[in-house]
């Protein structure tokens, strides 16, 4: 395919060996088979997020229906799992297609180069921790995700440094931590905490959510209803059965989502209204539930059978909403005046945000800063040539964004190939260049995504460059979309 580009040792690398990385390699083979592809993976082991975190309670916050690979069904009838059995799934999968075979694990990637005039990528990697190595290829994907693995947010807690205690963080869980009849105060109240408290409440004498503000936590049943009755009518034949959950699980979202954007205060009130009932007498929703924010402004937390509520209502859990004085050495005072007095504080404090998992990238020797750029269609890098990267949706499955991206790569490839092209770079017509007025990439309005809005690429408002919207429409793009518009496409010569 890129016969004419210059040797290299791979078509195609991809970073990455989580969800994004694994479908990507399928899609490249069922699609692309010609081409010669690795993956490179950091760490011993595949999977991502869910290799790497090991805090209690960790699960899905998607449906695996969505979640998992379209080309290979979940077929759990819990659209919830927790992380260990998400794990089994993808190296299963991997094995399954021989993807596993095409990763090189223990391979940090640390700088990227392209030679405009090699049309080829120089990747400079570090494996096993010690050993350089050199590869070159002539595409580069990155599937790194979107936080940074070493580093957790940066969230001052005041006099945290004071405490006597054990200070805990998800990302960096202590495996021997023994939290057994132990009071814990988790500080947060986004998704993780809404998973660590109802598996620690299982133990803990007592666990507290202290948050300084409240988010959305809606109850997810395990199994509903429609898929229960799809089930019984469809049990009889699988490939029926998956293709009608996993409509429903596309479609029914999708509307939710759209239905709160459109009708932000209605949408409110039903919200407010579910979670009131969820409720035990003894903590009232304002200020403990009634966020500032309007549903899917920020990520709405889910918990599979109501078990968030159940551990409140079993007593073992409550809520402190108010803003934190300091920490002495044996508790934690706020402005209101109340004090915590726990053994354990937890920081679930958020995610550090990291694009392109901070590989130093230059082109023609040049530093490339990716926060100066614009996205291309959401998955390519203004004035970046050959390359692409893997962003999934917020309001959605992660796993339907990378598949219309690889889906949309693909075509791509396999046009440069019947075209003879090279080389691709995605750029702004001068027109844009002084005209192109700046969107949020992010359609979130969370603290973690505000501290790394100057770190990450920019949208445009219009044309090629506006982010990323819905899955329909996106896979539509991938399929048929238009794929010449602000690209340069250099032939071979």
């Amino acid at each position: 395919m890129f016969e004419k580009a210059g040797k290299t040792d791979y078509d195609v690398v991809i970073v990455g060996a989580g969800i994004s990385g694994i479908n990507f390699a399928y899609r490249l083979q069922e699609r692309c088979p010609d081409l010669r592809i690795t993956i490179l993976e950091g760490r011993a082991e595949l999977g991502g997020t869910w290799s790497l975190f090991k805090y209690p309670g960790l699960r899905s916050d998607s449906d695996l229906y969505t979640f998992g690979f379209p080309w290979r069904p979940w077929e759990s009838h819990s659209s919830i799992a927790q992380a260990h059995l998400i794990l089994d799934y993808m190296k299963e999968s991997a094995s399954m297609y021989g993807i596993d075979k095409k990763i090189q694990f223990n391979h940090m990637v640390d700088n990227a180069a392209f030679s405009s005039k090699d049309k080829t990528w120089t990747i400079d990697v570090t494996a096993n921790g010690s050993e350089k190595k050199t590869m070159k290829s002539n595409f580069f994907l990155l599937c790194t995700g979107y936080y940074d693995y070493t580093t957790p947010l940066s969230s001052p807690i005041p006099g945290i440094e004071n405490f006597a205690g054990t200070v805990a963080h998800p990302q960096f869980w202590p495996v021997d931590l023994d939290y057994d009849n132990k009071e814990v105060v988790v500080i947060g109240s986004g998704a993780t905490s809404i998973t660590l408290i109802p598996a620690m409440a299982e133990k803990a004498k007592h666990i507290t959510m202290l948050q300084r503000s409240p988010s959305y936590v809606m109850s997810q049943p395990s199994e509903d209803k429609l898929e229960k009755l799809i089930r019984f009518f469809w049990g009889w034949c699988p490939p029926i059965e998956h293709r009608l959950i996993r409509a429903k699980w596309i479609t029914v979202p999708f509307l939710l989502v759209h239905f709160c954007y459109n009708f932000p205060n209605f949408a409110r009130k039903i919200f407010t209204n579910i979670i009131k009932k969820e409720l035990p007498s003894g903590i009232p929703q304002d200020p403990n539930f009634n966020p500032s924010y309007n549903p899917f402004e920020q990520r709405v937390c889910l918990c599979p059978n109501g078990d968030f509520y159940q551990a409140l209502r079993d007593g073992n859990a409550s809520v402190e909403t108010g803003i934190i004085e300091t920490v002495t050495k044996t508790s934690i005072k706020l402005t209101n005046g109340k004090e915590l007095n726990p053994d354990i504080i937890v920081t679930a404090t958020g995610l550090k945000l990291r694009f392109a998992g901070g590989i130093n990238v230059t082109v023609d020797d040049k530093p490339f800063n990716l926060a100066d750029k614009f996205v291309w269609k959401g998955v390519m890098i203004e004035d970046m040539p050959n390359a692409a990267f893997v962003m999934g949706y917020v309001d959605a499955s992660w796993t339907l964004g990378a598949d219309a991206t690889a889906q949309m790569i693909c075509r791509i490839l396999n046009q440069m190939k019947k075209e003879q092209v090279v080389e691709i770079v995605p750029r702004r017509t001068e027109a844009e260049k002084k005209s192109l007025q700046e969107v949020p990439f992010l359609r979130l309005t969370s603290t973690y995504v505000k501290k790394a809005e100057r770190s990450i690429p920019k949208a445009g408002a219009k044309g090629q460059w506006q982010p990323r919207s819905y899955y329909f429409k996106d896979i539509l793009m991938a399929w048929f979309g238009d794929i010449k518009s602000n690209m340069e496409w250099v032939r071979g010569v």
